[in-house]
C-alpha cells in the first residue's frame, strides 16, 4: 500500500494547443514541432510531468496523422528525453470517424493516447471495437486516458467495466469541467456532480477546466485526491485575469499552490506508474 506522501503526489499535465485555438488567439501557442518541444521544457521545469499533444496542418486545422505525430514526439522527446510522458489525442472534433482515430493510435503506437468516450463509443453497437482498442493498448503498453465531459458518460464507461467490455478493472480519466464554447468559464463546483456519492470512483482521474478559473478548478481536485491538466487548450488567463505569457506560467500557478497546500508533484516515471496501477 503507497505511504501517505505518495498518496498526496499530484500529477500534472500540459494541454498547450488543443484543436482549435490559433496563434490569433495568442501568440505562444505552439503548433509546430520545435515550439512544441520548446514548450514541452518549459513546462517541464515549472512543474508538469505530462504533455497532451495535438498536431496541425499547415493552414493550422486539426489534424489526425500519423507522421505528423512521430515528428512532433521526436521532437519532443529529443528535448525532455524520458522526463516528460507524451500523451496524444485521438480528438475527432467533428472531422474525424472513430475508424480514423483508433488507425492512427495504432499506427503511431505512442506512449500514451486519450480517448473521448463520446466520440470513440458513440453507442452500444461500438462497443466491441472500443474493447479490442483497448485490448491492443494494453498488449502494446500504450497508456491509456478516457475522457468524459459528464458524469453520465462515468456511469457508462464504469458499466462497461463491470461487463468486461474494458480489459482493466480501474482505467486513467479525465473530467472536464464546460464545454468548449466561447467565453466557457468552469467554477470549482462543476466537480462536484462527478464526485457524488452514487458515482462510480476511478483510481487515477484528472480534471481540466475552462477559463479564468482553472487553476482553483484543478487545485481543488488535487486536494480531493485527484491529478490536474492545465494549459492554452482550454485556458488562456491566469488567475487574476491576466493573459498568460506562456503554457508554463500556467503549470507554475498551479505547481505554486500545490506545493504550498502540502502537495508533491508527480515526475514522469510516477505518472507512468500510476498509469499502471
Amino acid at each position: 500500500m503507497a505511504d501517505q506522501d505518495e498518496q498526496r503526489r499530484t500529477a500534472i499535465a500540459v494541454a498547450p494547443n488543443g484543436g482549435r485555438r490559433t496563434k490569433a488567439d495568442h501568440p505562444a501557442i505552439p503548433l509546430s514541432p520545435a515550439e512544441l518541444a520548446r514548450t514541452a521544457t518549459e513546462c517541464l521545469e515549472a512543474g508538469a510531468g505530462m504533455i497532451h499533444v495535438h498536431v496541425r496542418r499547415p493552414d493550422g486545422r486539426h489534424l489526425l496523422d500519423a507522421d505528423a505525430y512521430r515528428e512532433a514526439i521526436a521532437a519532443i522527446r529529443a528535448a525532455t528525453g524520458e522526463r516528460m510522458v507524451i500523451q496524444i489525442t485521438t480528438e475527432a472534433l467533428g472531422i474525424y470517424a472513430p475508424a480514423e482515430q483508433v488507425a492512427v493510435l495504432k499506427e503511431v503506437r505512442p506512449e500514451a493516447a486519450s480517448l473521448a468516450l463520446r466520440e470513440i463509443v458513440p453507442d452500444n453497437a461500438a462497443e466491441p471495437v472500443f474493447a479490442d482498442t483497448l485490448s491492443w493498448m494494453k498488449q502494446e503498453h500504450v497508456l491509456p486516458q478516457i475522457i468524459l465531459y459528464d458524469p453520465a458518460e462515468a456511469v457508462r464507461l464504469a458499466g462497461m467495466i463491470r461487463r468486461g467490455v474494458v480489459p482493466w478493472q480501474d482505467i486513467p480519466v479525465l473530467y472536464v469541467l464546460g464545454r468548449y464554447t466561447v467565453s466557457q468559464t468552469s467554477q470549482p463546483v462543476d466537480l462536484l456532480p462527478f464526485l457524488a456519492p452514487d458515482m462510480p470512483r476511478f483510481a487515477n482521474w484528472s480534471v481540466c477546466a475552462f477559463g479564468q478559473h482553472e487553476a482553483a478548478c484543478v487545485t481543488a481536485a488535487a486536494l480531493l485526491g485527484g491529478h490536474v491538466r492545465v494549459g492554452f487548450e482550454n485556458n488562456l488567463l491566469l488567475p487574476d485575469g491576466r493573459l498568460a505569457p506562456s503554457n508554463a506560467a500556467l503549470v507554475e500557478t498551479v505547481a505554486t499552490a500545490a506545493r504550498a497546500l502540502g502537495l508533491g508533484l508527480c515526475d514522469a516515471a510516477a505518472i507512468r506508474e500510476l498509469a499502471r496501477a
